[in-house]
């Protein structure tokens, strides 16, 4: 039986999810993981060695090297070929921000302290419903929202709600804080297809391409009357881009032309 692979510590998610070349979006893309990508960042971008790179990602240096011509290769088929990059997915975990284990010096999640908050227990009958929250409604993008509003059901009613920022972290980082906070539900706005995977393999279900007041969404939800979009999305192009039905106003995430 093959070793299973070390999970690779990174200091923080990207902040552009896809390049698409100019003109021609419709091209098949190619998928570079988080841990691909944070490889060259450190190598290409930040000009460490490999042992370097792999004394802050907690493996190997041969691991390293693999990763590296990878993604290498990858970032290579897009230009010469003119296909789409995507950025998702893969065997990462996000540095733990504190002392005796951060990535590094500049780590902006040791700089944040702890990073993301808690959240209690649930009950043995209850269900968990978290919503991607902002003032008081359903925040439109799963990726960059700075909190979650937490609603614990039991026999069809709201008994606990509670609230948890994020602290900044993005797209990979947020489906494994719903999974370990026990929740079994989420509604949000727009959603890329990297996160509805990493949802799906935690066993959470989806709401997407819900907007309103976020404390009405859920009661919709218990009612059986919640509005969804089974088959959300988000499309990032250059200045803005939009969610499902929803426009975000957004300036980040995705490149397209002259970026």
């Amino acid at each position: 039986m093959p070793r299973p692979s070390r999970c690779r510590r990174i200091c923080r998610e990207p902040e552009y999810e896809s390049f698409i070349p100019s003109g021609i979006a419709g091209k098949d893309a190619v998928f570079l993981t988080v841990d691909e990508y944070e490889v060259i960042r450190l190598v290409d971008f930040e000009k460490k060695t490999h042992q370097q790179c792999a004394g802050q990602m907690d493996i190997s240096r041969t691991t390293v090297t693999e990763i590296y011509e990878s993604a290498r290769f990858k970032i290579a088929d897009c230009i010469v070929n003119g296909k789409t990059l995507r950025i998702a997915g893969g065997n990462y975990r996000l540095c733990e921000g504190t002392a005796d284990r951060c990535c590094g010096t500049d780590c902006r999640r040791a700089a944040a302290g702890t990073g993301m908050t808690t959240v209690t227990e649930k009950g043995e009958n209850e269900m968990r419903v978290a919503v991607t929250y902002e003032n008081g409604t359903v925040f439109q993008h799963f990726g960059h929202t700075e909190q979650f509003k937490i609603y614990d059901i039991e026999d069809g009613k709201i008994v606990k709600t509670q609230m948890i920022d994020t602290m900044g972290s993005g797209h990979g980082a947020l489906a494994g804080l719903l999974g370990e906070g026990q929740v079994d539900t989420l509604i949000c706005g727009g959603i890329g297809g990297g996160a509805q995977m990493a949802l799906a393999d935690a066993g959470i279900r989806l709401y997407g391409g819900v907007a309103g007041d976020a404390d009405e969404a859920v009661a919709a939800l218990l009612a059986g009357t919640l509005d969804f979009n089974p088959d959300v999305h988000c499309n990032h192009h250059g200045q803005e881009h939009s969610c499902g039905e929803h426009h975000c106003g957004e300036d980040k995430h995705g490149c397209a032309g002259n970026h």
